[in-house]
C-alpha cells in the first residue's frame, strides 16, 4: 500500500475511489466533514440529525456522492473522544470497510490531527485492510493500493514512518499466517536474510545445528530433536550509520516455534492447526528489527530468533529428560509442551553473553495462562528492572501494543525447582502459569535489564496473526535512541 502526503486539507475535488472524513462524538460536521456537507447539499448534517452518523469510535457511514465531489463515495468515520487509540480503532474500521467496497485509491482527510493520531490512523487502516489470501484459487478482490493523506500537520518523514510501520506489521502477519509446511525454520531464516540484503546497516547470521551443538545450546536442540526440520538460531544485527548515542545495544528475542504439536506431551487435536502461529513473536522480531533499520533509528539492535518445530517422534525429547542450556544450567523437562521457554533460554543467553545486548526484550506466545488472565487486549509484561519495565509499558501504550505489568517475586522461585536438575520447565502446581514461565526465563538473562512480553493472547487472535509487538519494538528503540548515554 503506497502512502502519499498532500499538503492540503481539501481532498474533495480529487479523483479517488473514496474520500474519508472524520467526526467526533457527539457528532458534529467540522473541517473536511463540513466541507463535504456543503458540497453534498447538507447530506452529512442530515445523517447526523437523523442519528445515522453518531461519531462513536469506529462507526462508519458510506454516502454515495452522485458526482458532486471527486469520489463516488464519502466515508464518514467516528473518532469518539479523539484519543490516539480512538483514531487507531477508527483506522481499522475504515480499512475494513474500504476493503469491503473494493476501494483502491483513497483520500483521507484527518484535518488538524497531530502526528500521533495520523500515525495511528494509517497503521489502523493498514491493519483493517489486511487480508491473507495467497492460498485461495479464486481471483482476489483488488487491494487498497494508495492512501493519500491530506494534512498540513504531519511531515513526509513522519508519514513515511507510519506507512513503513503498517507495512512491517502486515509482513509479520503474513509470516505468522503462512502454513507450517511453507514457513519452516529454514524459510524464516531466508526471510531474515532477505531483509538484511535489502536494508542498509542490517546484517544476518544463521546458526545451524552444528553451530548450536558447538555452542552448547542444549535447550534449543532438545526441542528440535524430534523434528525432521533443522533448527536455526537467526541473528540480525543493526548498526546505525550515524552511531548509537545512548551506547545501548537493544537485544530483541522472539520465540519462533513454526509448528507446535506439544511434542511427546502432545496437544489435543482440536485447534492444533493454529499452532502454526506459535512463531508470532519471532515473526514480529524479524520484521521489527527490519523496520528499525529501515527508519535509521539511532540505537544498536541485535535480534535473536530461535526457530524450530516441536514434534513427537522416536528421537523427540521425553518428559523426565535433563538437558543443559547454553549458560550451563541443567533443566529437567517435565512437559515437552513447555518448549517455548526452553528455546528462549538459549536465545536470551546468546543475546546477553555472545551478542553483547545491554538490555533485553523478548516476545513469545508463551502461556495459555496469560490468555486466561488478560484475554486478547493486553499482553503480559514481566520485567527485572523497574525503569526498563516502565519504558516498555510506555512504548506499548504509545504504539497501541498494550502491555499489563505482572508480578515477579522470589516467592514464585520454588515453582521452577527440580528434584534432579537446576531447574524444571513445568511445575506440579497449577498456579501462576505465566509468572512461572517468566521466572524461568529470568534465569537466562545474565543479570541484564530484561522484559518479557507474553503475547499468547494478543499475537494470535481467532486463528490469525496480529503483528503485535512490531510497533512496541519501534517505540522502545526510539526511546533508547534519545536516552542519555549510560
Amino acid at each position: 500500500m503506497q502512502t502519499t502526503l498532500k499538503k492540503s486539507t481539501d481532498p474533495l475535488s480529487v479523483a479517488a475511489d473514496a474520500i474519508v472524513v472524520f467526526v467526533p462524538q457527539p457528532a458534529i460536521a467540522s473541517g473536511s466533514a463540513a466541507a463535504a456537507d456543503l458540497a453534498l447539499d447538507g447530506l452529512v448534517g442530515a445523517c447526523i440529525a437523523d442519528g445515522e452518523i453518531t461519531g462513536e469510535t469506529g462507526q462508519i457511514s458510506v454516502i454515495h456522492t452522485g458526482g458532486l465531489v471527486g469520489a463516488p463515495r464519502l466515508v464518514v468515520v467516528g473518532v469518539g473522544d479523539g484519543s490516539v487509540d480512538a483514531w487507531r480503532q477508527a483506522g481499522r474500521a475504515a480499512g475494513a470497510r474500504l476493503r469491503a467496497i473494493k476501494a483502491r485509491t483513497v483520500a483521507l482527510s484527518p484535518d488538524d490531527a497531530d502526528v500521533a493520531r495520523v500515525t495511528a490512523l494509517v497503521a489502523g487502516v493498514g491493519y483493517g485492510a489486511y487480508r491473507f489470501d495467497r492460498y485461495k484459487t479464486a481471483t482476489p478482490d483488488p487491494e487498497l493500493a494508495e492512501l493519500r493523506i491530506y494534512s498540513v500537520v504531519v511531515t513526509p518523514a513522519q508519514l513515511r514512518r507510519a506507512s513503513r510501520l503498517a507495512g512491517a506489521v502486515a509482513a509479520a502477519r503474513d509470516l505468522a499466517n503462512t502454513p507450517a509446511n511453507d514457513l519452516t525454520p529454514t524459510a524464516l531464516a531466508a526471510r531474515a536474510a532477505e531483509l538484511a540484503d535489502q536494508t542498509a546497516g542490517l546484517e544476518c547470521e544463521v546458526l545451524e545445528r552444528k553451530d548450536l551443538q558447538k555452542l552448547g545450546a542444549g535447550a534449543l536442540l532438545s526441542v528440535a530433536q524430534g523434528s525432521a526440520e533443522p533448527p536455526k538460531l537467526i541473528v540480525l544485527r543493526y548498526t546505525p550509520k550515524r552511531g548509537a548515542p545512548s551506547g545501548e545495544v537493544l537485544g530483541l528475542v522472539g520465540k519462533a516455534v513454526t509448528f507446535d504439536t506439544g511434542g511427546i506431551s502432545i496437544k489435543p487435536a482440536s485447534g492444533m492447526e493454529e499452532m502454526k502461529l506459535d512463531m508470532a513473536g519471532g515473526a514480529a522480531v524479524v520484521e521489527g528489527v527490519g523496520l528499525i533499520a529501515q527508519l535509521g533509528v539511532h540505537v544498536e539492535v541485535v535480534a535473536v530468533v530461535p526457530a524450530t518445530e516441536n514434534m513427537p517422534s522416536g528421537t523427540a525429547t521425553r518428559p523426565g529428560d535433563v538437558v543443559r542450556a547454553l549458560n550451563g544450567k541443567t533443566i529437567e523437562v517435565i512437559n515437552t509442551d513447555a518448549e517455548g521457554r526452553l528455546i528462549l533460554a538459549d536465545a536470551l543467553t546468546y543475546a546477553a553473553t555472545v551478542a553483547g545486548a545491554t538490555r533485553l526484550l523478548d516476545f513469545a506466545t508463551l502461556t495459555g495462562a496469560i490468555v486466561v488472565a488478560l484475554g486478547e487486549v493486553y499482553a503480559g509484561l514481566f520485567g527485572s528492572d523497574e525503569a526498563w519495565t516502565e519504558s516498555v509499558r510506555a512504548a506499548g501504550a504509545a504504539s497501541g501494543d498494550l502491555c499489563w505489568p505482572m508480578p515477579l517475586h522470589p516467592g514464585y522461585a520454588p515453582l521452577i525447582k527440580s528434584k534432579v536438575a537446576d531447574l524444571a520447565n513445568a511445575a506440579a502446581k497449577r498456579q501462576a502459569g505465566a509468572v512461572y514461565a517468566a521466572q524461568f526465563l529470568r534465569e537466562f538473562t545474565d543479570g541484564r535489564p530484561w522484559c518479557h512480553v507474553d503475547v499468547a493472547g494478543t499475537g494470535m487472535v481467532e486463528g490469525a496473526g496480529t503483528g503485535f509487538g512490531v510497533g512496541l519494538m519501534l517505540a522502545a528503540a526510539e526511546q533508547l535512541a534519545h536516552a542519555p548515554r549510560h
